[in-house]
């Protein structure tokens, strides 16, 4: 027998495991609109008129995320702008980069798109060919550098824009994925900096908000899917080299097996969020500017710097030119 919806008796699309409802296609968007909405709610991540940016990959998470602000903005006053940060990811990042065009224009936000070319001197292309091999242990994994200067061109980007805040679309998924990978690697501190909220921020970091935190992956996609929204599902190139793979697919046994694993997952690290922040996160105060970039950093040069460093070296070492666009 077809399964119905929990609510309203209609055909259901969406079982829910781990609450163990359906849900029919109206009940599903009013459900995953519903989660969005009490997180902005919950952790006041926005404010009336602010200006919001939003990074925008083309991919899934993200496009939906800008859905849903545009959205909430037609009943909710703020300014929105979305960014897309272009990596140089051949075959993979161009038409990401265009559906996230499409979608912007189709919505009527401003968007902007910043290189890593532009701003690091190197696409994440030319970064792998100069580094070496991964398997070889000649370099670090491609997402390590990827992320630290996305992190990097994202403030910049924010802060480029005048945005107040910076909506990112990390999911349920993300979240606890992110969670146990910096408890396996001993790294507390940067537990007490990626929670749903800021004890504090210094002023030349744009707060991030990441109001899909309690949306499951599958969630989202199917959002899309159902709302007839263009997002890019293609996978990251170089994905196969990234440790969260492999939290990713251990989460995902664990949640089959135990349904709710993830949302109680998110519910210890949020239990734990204000103790670690406290104990573990430097003032504002302690915090050096890069003397390379003028960015927040811990030490003298911030992580972005040093990369970009390395990367000249070996670059010169070996006797190659990239020409800075």
């Amino acid at each position: 027998m077809p399964a119905v919806c929990s609510k309203c008796g209609r055909p259901a699309v969406y079982h829910a495991r781990y609450t163990g409802r359906y849900y029919c296609h109206k009940h599903f968007n009013e459900m995953v609109e519903k989660k969005f909405k009490e997180t902005v709610k919950k952790y006041c991540l926005i404010e009336k008129g602010e200006r919001i940016a939003v990074g925008v990959s083309g991919g899934k998470d993200s496009v939906v995320l800008m859905h849903l602000l545009a959205k909430l903005r037609e009943k909710f006053p703020f300014e929105l702008v979305a960014i897309t940060i272009d990596e140089g990811i051949a075959g993979y990042r161009p038409p990401s980069v265009e559906i996230a065009k499409r979608n912007a224009k189709k919505l009527g936000i401003e968007h902007r798109v910043y290189s890593f070319k532009e701003y690091i001197g190197f696409t994440l292309d030319e970064t792998v060919e100069i580094m070496g091999s991964f398997e070889r242990g000649e370099r670090v994994g491609a997402c390590s550098y990827c992320g630290v200067w996305r992190r990097w061109l994202l403030n910049y980007a924010a802060k480029d824009v005048g945005a107040d805040k910076l909506a990112v679309g990390h999911n349920l998924d993300d979240e606890v994925q992110m969670f146990i990978m910096n408890i396996l690697r001993g790294d507390i501190a940067r537990l007490g900096r990626t929670g749903p909220y800021y004890e504090e921020i210094h002023p030349e970091l744009v707060p991030r908000i990441k109001p899909l935190r309690e949306i499951p992956e599958k969630e989202i996609v199917l959002y899309a899917v159902l709302n007839n929204i263009e997002v890019d599902l293609s996978e990251c190139p170089y994905a196969v080299e990234a440790f969260r793979a492999e939290i990713r697919d251990w989460l995902n046994e664990m949640e089959e097996r135990h349904p709710g694993t993830k949302y109680q997952i998110l519910r210890s690290y949020d239990k734990l969020f204000p103790l670690i922040a406290k104990t573990y996160t430097k003032k504002t105060s302690e915090l050096n500017r890069c003397k390379i970039c003028g960015q927040p950093t811990t030490g003298e040069i911030c992580k972005a710097c040093q990369f970009r460093l390395q990367v000249e070296r070996k670059a010169r070492e070996k006797g190659l030119t990239f020409r800075v666009e």
